[in-house]
C-alpha cells in the first residue's frame, strides 16, 4: 500500500509524517524506516525507527531510488513500513512522470508486504490523476 500526505510547502506534511512514524513505531511488530534527504529530523523520530539520510547514498535518478528501496527490502525481510519525507527531492523526478515509479513501488508493496507513506510538496488538486487515489 502507498499513502501520500500532500500539501504545499509549510502545510505541516513533515510534522504529520513524523507523528505517523512515531505512532507506528509504538505499535509495530515489523521494522519501521524513516527516509529523508538530510538529518534535520533525526532526533524527532522514535529511537526504534531506522532513520536513513538518503542524501548520503548519492541517489540521482528514479531508477537509483527504486534500487535503493529494493536494497533496503532485500537486506531486511522484517521491514513493514517505510516513511519517505521530501519524496520528489529523493526520487528526482517530476510527478507527471512518476507513474512507472509508483507501479514498481506497488509491486514492492505486494511482494514484500511493505507499506510506503510519502510526503509530497504539491497541492493535492494539482497532482496527476494516478496519484490522487493514494492521498490520505
Amino acid at each position: 500500500m502507498i499513502q501520500i500526505i500532500a500539501g504545499k510547502k509549510g502545510s505541516g506534511k513533515t510534522k504529520r509524517l513524523i507523528d505517523m512514524t512515531n505512532e507506528t513505531a509504538k505499535q509495530a511488530t515489523n521494522d519501521v524506516i524513516f527516509l529523508d534527504d538530510d538529518n534535520r529530523y533525526m532526533f524527532d523520530i522514535d529511537h526504534k525507527v531506522r532513520f536513513i539520510n538518503a542524501g548520503d547514498y548519492h541517489v540521482h535518478t528514479p531508477e537509483m531510488f527504486l534500487g535503493f528501496l529494493s536494497g533496503m527490502l532485500s537486506q531486511n525481510f522484517d521491514v513493514g513500513t517505510i516513511f519517505i519525507d521530501a519524496f520528489t527531492k529523493l526520487c528526482k523526478t517530476d510527478l507527471a512522470d512518476a507513474e512507472p515509479l509508483f507501479k514498481t513501488m506497488e509491486e514492492l508493496c505486494a511482494k514484500h508486504d511493505v507499506k510506503f507513506v510519502l510526503s509530497v510538496s504539491e497541492d493535492p488538486a494539482a497532482m496527476p490523476e494516478f496519484m490522487k487515489a493514494y492521498i490520505i
